[in-house]
């Protein structure tokens, strides 16, 4: 293939990878803006949500089986043209039930962008070349999400909520006409569909994927649909994996698993998404809760994370012909566990160089680990088993990331309550620091102004805390896969 080709093929996947996994994070901070125009609740938009990560969730791990079905050329166009339609219906919704409609559409379409890019871009880069080819796919698929929040703020700001949707339009236009010219076909095969299988596995991963999303919201098992949800997740999943041991034409080849490099990358991805994740998740509200940051400026102090992961992400390639990957990888956690760990030292008074500068460090962390892992994951399985394990690597990094949001929201929720309690213990008359308090504030402990006051210093003091607890456990969380990297078989490449 001539460069001219491979650059309008990498130019044409990667363009509707970055606008799918935008669409997972660019909606966040819009929410508030669709209550009033889809009479929703604060607890109905959130389905706005939801839907889009559980139908995705359910979609993806099935891109290898309808790549062999279809053909990958035909299976991008279905995909492209579903996921355009989708969004132009999302942005005319005038109410919740269409919105959630549509972002199914949107979730089931988008679902075999992201494992496609991966797997075309793997199939038209050379062995030598798939350091470069990872780092380009990790630029848009880790990246993405980081800007998301803050093109979302401007646009939302600037234009209409809706819009978050339009600019998908343009897009995936350009990139359904440069499919039609320059993708190639591949040869198909009509694969048997275990039907029964495909059941137990979308009923059990939507199962799973409702719970953690709506768990934390609902107090978890103290409510009886949550404890239903990971009753039925569980129950699903188990029969499902027990039939995919034992039958042979299974709708996912759950046996790639027995490849060492590709268990671990797979696994140590799922962690590592989940940790960082749920930092790039809890970042924007405590800012704009806590320190009353705006939409735009929150923006716009989380950018530079975004920017140095894709810096880490193009150096990636050309450190791991020079220096081990194991020893990329180590330094990838220790960047991320480091620059998380300076996080935990934040306090309400923070100023914005010391929220900017962690972020960076665990953002070039982040590019220095996303590439060589992306690699190493698929170096040792035949080519052959490339389409699906792509959808598989792609599923458990969506689900790592759903977990680790659902854990640490909780760890933050419960880390909250329990500070509130252990802080208001000290509000005592017989407490100096009170009196010094009372009268910095010009207040007497009688007057009802000064509980107010203390009782929303204490709420934001305990709420700041909940965070830094949290960005504590990200960091052992990191700190937990360094294991891991010295089981992965080395290769060169």
């Amino acid at each position: 293939m001539n460069g001219k080709n491979r650059l309008i093929i990498t130019t044409t996947i990667m363009l509707v990878a970055i606008i799918e996994v935008l669409d997972s994070t660019i909606v966040n901070v819009s929410l508030p803006h669709m209550m009033s125009s889809l009479g929703a609740n604060a607890e109905q938009i959130t389905w706005v949500l939801t839907s889009y990560v559980v139908s995705s969730a359910v979609a993806m791990p099935l891109t290898g089986l309808m790549v062999e079905r279809v053909g990958q050329r035909m299976l991008l166009i279905i995909v492209i043209s579903g996921f355009l339609i989708a969004s132009m219906l999302s942005g005319m919704t005038i109410s919740l039930w269409q919105m959630v409609s549509c972002r199914i559409m949107q979730g089931i379409f988008g679902a075999g962008l992201v494992p496609l890019s991966q797997y075309i871009l793997r199939d038209i880069y050379s062995q030598d070349e798939q350091g470069k080819a990872m780092a380009i796919w990790g630029i848009g698929i880790m990246v993405a999400p980081v800007l998301g929040p803050t093109l979302g703020g401007y646009i939302t700001e600037y234009a209409s909520w809706r819009w978050i949707f339009y600019i998908n339009v343009p897009v995936c236009l350009i990139s359904l006409l440069l499919t039609f010219i320059y993708i190639p076909e591949t040869e198909r095969n009509k694969r048997y569909i275990d039907w029964l299988g495909l059941i137990l596995m979308g009923a059990g991963v939507a199962c799973l994927q409702v719970f953690l999303d709506r768990g934390n919201q609902s107090s978890w098992f103290d409510s009886n649909f949550i404890t239903l949800l990971c009753l039925g997740a569980i129950s699903l999943l188990i029969i499902f994996i027990y039939r995919a041991l034992h039958k042979q034409n299974n709708i996912i080849h759950i046996r790639l698993f027995k490849n060492r490099n590709f268990a671990l990358c797979t696994i140590m991805l799922a962690i590592y998404a989940g940790a960082m994740f749920s930092a790039l998740v809890l970042q924007p509200i405590m800012l704009e809760h806590l320190m009353n940051y705006p939409v735009s400026l929150t923006g716009l102090v989380m950018a530079p994370r975004g920017i140095a992961s894709a810096i880490g992400m193009m150096l990636a390639p050309t450190l791991m012909k020079r220096v081990n990957a194991k020893a990329l990888l180590l330094l990838g956690l220790f960047m991320s566990a480091y620059g998380t760990l300076l996080m935990a030292n934040y306090n309400l008074y923070v100023d914005i160089a010391h929220i900017v500068w962690p972020s960076i460090i665990q953002g070039f962390g982040m590019g220095l680990f996303f590439v060589p892992i992306s690699v190493y994951a698929f170096t040792t399985l035949p080519k052959d088993a490339t389409a699906e394990s792509s959808g598989l690597f792609s599923f458990f990094r969506m689900l790592g990331a759903s977990i680790g949001i659902s854990v640490f929201s909780t760890i933050t929720t419960r880390e909250t309550q329990v500070n509130w309690n252990r802080l208001g213990g000290h509000i005592s008359k017989l407490n100096p620091n009170l009196k010094l308090w009372l009268q910095a504030h010009h207040l007497t402990l009688h007057n009802p102004l000064a509980i107010q006051e203390l009782g929303q210093e204490l709420g934001k003091q305990a709420s700041m805390l909940g965070f830094v607890d949290s960005y504590y456990a990200i960091t052992i969380a990191f700190f937990l896969m360094l294991p891991f990297i010295f089981l992965i078989k080395m290769r060169n490449i």
